[in-house]
Order: structure tokens, then sequence, then C-alpha cells
């Protein structure tokens, strides 16, 4: 039995998912995401990854500006919908999740009950777990606190990144979104979430916690720096001829040794840039100065020169 779907996403990680869907015996009969906005220096009109897709292999395309718009809740009823699916998009309003026979499904980068929020994928890698994973969930008044459908698990790697994870799960996404379609199709009752209290979260990231905390392990840096990377990057600033200025760190190495540097010096060896710690080094990989674009560690110290009492705070 295929079913009808409307699809409410946005970005790159929804578009893996819609893309499967769409090749799927299910009929994708509408497709929902945000408005244009403009982004960028040159503030230019950005539209969504969703978008472009939906646009691309003429999907019937819905850009409301308020979810709760009679305009677009009639829009989204003429559709007919069985279910709705949501892959990274905002809350939605009960008017619009209740509206499909067969309910309303979320697709989440986490194993819920843990990590409910925004950014599953950077604080499991940020908080060094071994393992996340997918779920399906039915949408409810809360945040992510939905019956469970399906989960599936995946492995971290020692060395994964925020980027290399969200790729995996996209892959591993759509096949599970469809999985659920399909048992929905064929009827299935969803499960009440159990939790214990000791459930990590997963708040939406900011200036505040991308910040750098070099009084942390270095573990526990390495790690910010993976989980933030390639976005929004870990930050931090460093000190030179009484300048204060800001630097994104992309990738890093840990070095654990002996040394005889001030903490937090910025330490040039070679062509290395390195970072003092009470273990040994934080040794910078590809960073990012004010008004340059990303770089290797290397290219950077063939035009850049820091200073021998330059310190990161």
């Amino acid at each position: 039995m295929s079913l009808k779907i409307v699809f409410l996403g946005t970005p790159d990680f929804a578009v893996s998912v819609l893309a499967t869907v769409n090749a799927s015996k299910h009929e994708v009969v509408g497709v929902v995401t945000n408005i244009d906005k403009p982004a960028g220096r040159g503030k230019r009109i950005h539209e969504s990854a969703v978008k472009k897709y939906a646009l691309e292999n003429k999907l019937s395309l819905l850009q409301p500006e308020k979810l709760k718009g009679d305009d677009f809740i009639q829009s989204l009823k003429a559709l007919k919908a069985d279910v709705f699916i949501v892959v990274a998009f905002r809350m939605l309003p009960k008017e619009v999740w209740s509206i499909p026979p067969k309910g309303t499904f979320n697709l989440h980068a986490s194993l819920l009950p843990n990590y409910r929020g925004a950014a599953p994928i950077n604080w499991a890698v940020i908080n060094q777990e071994t393992k996340t994973g997918l779920t399906t969930f039915m949408i409810d008044e809360k945040i992510d606190t939905g019956n469970l459908l399906l989960q599936t698990t995946v492995s971290i790697d020692q060395r994964e990144t925020a980027g290399s994870l969200h790729d995996s799960l996209a892959t591993l996404g759509g096949d599970l979104v469809v999985q659920t379609l399909d048992k929905i199709a064929h009827g299935i009752t969803p499960t009440p979430q159990k939790t214990n209290g000791s459930e990590k979260e997963a708040p939406k990231l900011n200036k505040l916690n991308t910040r750098i905390n070099w009084s942390n392990s270095l573990d526990e840096i390495d790690a910010l720096i993976r989980g933030l990377s390639p976005y929004p990057v870990a930050w931090t600033e460093f000190v030179q001829e009484e300048k204060i200025l800001p630097m994104k760190i992309y990738a890093s190495e840990i070095e654990l040794t002996q040394h005889n540097f001030s903490l937090n010096q910025l330490v040039v060896e070679g062509k290395q840039l390195k970072v003092a710690h009470t273990k040994g080094f934080l040794c910078i990989k590809e960073v990012q100065l004010p008004n340059k674009k990303r770089m290797l560690a290397t290219d950077l110290l063939n035009g850049f020169q820091f200073s021998a009492d330059a310190v990161v705070k």
C-alpha cells in the first residue's frame, strides 16, 4: 500500500531523505520549506536546499510565511495527504500536524529520548559518544517527546566530525523514513518514550557554547572542534601585539608531550601551529582568521606571522 505524503524540511540533511522517499513507492504530493531569505555579505536571496530539489523534480511547493495562516492550512488540506513527514523544519502548530489522517512524524538525528533539541549530531560528537542513531516519532505538542516509531543505531568513529556524521545519518535517514512509511501503511502502534533522568540534551548552538574553553582537557577541546566542524565552527580569540583577534578552528590533533611553554601560548614549530596545554599541545590543522578564507594552518603560516608572545584566551 502506498501513501500520499507532504514533506516538510529545509537543509541538505532533509534533501537526502526527500530524495529517497520520492524514489519509493510512496507519492510525494507536496513539499513545504522556509521562505527565501537574504544571506551572505551581498544579502542575495537564498533558496533552501529542499526548495531547489522540489523545483528540479517538479514537486508541488509551499513556502508559508505563517504556519497558522488560513491560506496555507487550506492548501495543505487540499493535497489530501495520508501523512506528513518533518525533517529539520520549524516546530509545527497543532493546526498543521493534526491534518493528515495517519498523523505527522518527525525524523530526529539521535536515539530518543537522548539528545532532544536542535543540534543532536553536534552534541553527540562534542560529548565523545561512541554511538548515536536516528529516530522516527509522532509529533505532539512538545518538542521531541512524541511516541516512537522506529530507530536505528550508528557507531561514531574516534575521529568523527559533525560533518561526516551528518552525511552518514542523512544517507540512513531516507531508508528509515521509507521503512516507517511502510509500517504506517500496514498499521504500527507507536510506543511512548521512556526516560530515566540521565538523558543528555542537544541545545541550540550559540556564540557562548561554541567558544573553546582552554582549561578543558585536550580530548574535550578536540571533540568540541570536531563536533562543530564544518558548521558552526569552534572559535577562540588570540592576543598579539595588544590586539585581540577571533580565530575559527576547523580541525585539530592532540600531541601528548612535556614542554616548557606557557599555557595557552601559540607556538609555531616549523610548519606547525600549536597551542600549549598542561598535557602537551593542541595542533591546529585548519583555521580561519578575520578576512581570510578557511585554510590549512601550514598555508596560513606561509603568509601570516604570529608573535612570540601570542596567546589564546
